[in-house]
C-alpha cells in the first residue's frame, strides 16, 4: 500500500499564513517517515490560494539528502506545470480534473473539455521532462450540484485519461460522500478494465466513517491511498465542519493491525503529528 501524505491539502484553507520556515520544519519531518510521496505545494494563483505562495521557497529549502520520499506538486494549468517540471526534485504533478462541469469551472476557471485539452498538454510536458502525471478525479463519488452521477461516468472519463497515456488515476471525494456501496464497486470495475492505470484513493470523511472507507479501498484492491495527519483540511463545499481530509495515522494504525507492511518510521511519525498539532492549531 502507498501512502501519500498531504500537507498542501491540509494547510491550504487555513486562514493564517503559515510561515515558510515553519513549512520547511514541517515538511521535513514528514520526509523522514518514509511515505511513499509528499504532496507537499502546489504552483497556482497567489490570489487563489495565497498559502502556497511559498511552494518554490520551502523547495529550496528542503533537505532530501536522506529520504526516499518523492515529491508530488499540485498545478491548476498548463503554466503551473511549466513552473513545476523546472524543479528537479518534483517528481509527480497532480491536476485535478472533475467530473462536475460546475465544480471544474470553479476549481480551475475552465469547462471539463478545456481542462482536458490542457490535460494533454501537460503529458506531454511531464513525458519530455521525467515527471509523471497525476489526474485527481474529484467528484470521483457523488456530485452535490444536481448534475449527473454514475459510475459509468467514472469509467468514461478514465477511459480518455487512458487514451491520453496517463498512469496514475486518483478517485477524490470532494464533499466526503464516498461509502463502501460506491468505494467497493467502482475500483473492483475500474482496477481490472484498466489493468496499467494505478489506481489511487484521496477520500473525505467524517470521524466516525474513516474505518470503513479504508476498508472498502483495501478490499477493492486499491493500493494507494492519500491522508493527511489528524485529518486537518478537506473541502469547504462539504458543508460539515467535520468532513476532512483522510486521518494518516487512523489509515496507517488500521494497516498495520491488519499486517500490511508500510515500512514506515513509528518515532517520526509521532515526532510529525506533534509538529501538525502545533502547525494547525496556531492558524
Amino acid at each position: 500500500m502507498k501512502i501519500i501524505e498531504c500537507p498542501r491539502d491540509a494547510m491550504q484553507g487555513l486562514a493564517d499564513f503559515v510561515p515558510t520556515e515553519l513549512k520547511v520544519q514541517y515538511l521535513q519531518a514528514l520526509l523522514q517517515v518514509g511515505f511513499d510521496t509528499l504532496d507537499f505545494g502546489s504552483f497556482v494563483s497567489p490570489k487563489a490560494i495565497p498559502q502556497m505562495r511559498d511552494t518554490a521557497e520551502v523547495l529550496a529549502q528542503l533537505d532530501l539528502s536522506a529520504t526516499t520520499t518523492k515529491l508530488l506538486a499540485i498545478v491548476a494549468n498548463v503554466r503551473g506545470a511549466e513552473q513545476a517540471v523546472s524543479y528537479a526534485p518534483i517528481r509527480y504533478i497532480g491536476f485535478p480534473l472533475s467530473l462536475s462541469e460546475t465544480f471544474q469551472k470553479r476549481n480551475t476557471n475552465k469547462s471539463i473539455s478545456e481542462a482536458l485539452v490542457e490535460v494533454a498538454q501537460m503529458q506531454e510536458l511531464c513525458l519530455k521532462t521525467g515527471k509523471e502525471l497525476v489526474l485527481y478525479l474529484s467528484m470521483g463519488f457523488g456530485n452535490p450540484y444536481g448534475e449527473p452521477w454514475e459510475p459509468t461516468l467514472v469509467g468514461e472519463m478514465t477511459q480518455k485519461l487512458d487514451e491520453l497515456g496517463i498512469k496514475i488515476v486518483s478517485l477524490s471525494d470532494t464533499i466526503g460522500v464516498s461509502s463502501p456501496e460506491t468505494i467497493l464497486p467502482l475500483f473492483q470495475t475500474l482496477i481490472p478494465a484498466f489493468p496499467h492505470i494505478e489506481f489511487g484513493a484521496h477520500l473525505h470523511t467524517s470521524p466516525s466513517t474513516w474505518q470503513e472507507k479504508v476498508e472498502a479501498v483495501y478490499a477493492s484492491g486499491c493500493r494507494r491511498m492519500d491522508g493527511a495527519l489528524l485529518g486537518y483540511g478537506g473541502c469547504p463545499m462539504a458543508k460539515d465542519e467535520l468532513v476532512g481530509n483522510m486521518p494518516t495515522e487512523k489509515m496507517v494504525a488500521y494497516l498495520q493491525e491488519k499486517g500490511v507492511p508500510l515500512n514506515l518510521n513509528q518515532e517520526a511519525l509521532s515526532e510529525a503529528m506533534a509538529l501538525a498539532t502545533h502547525v494547525f492549531q496556531s492558524h
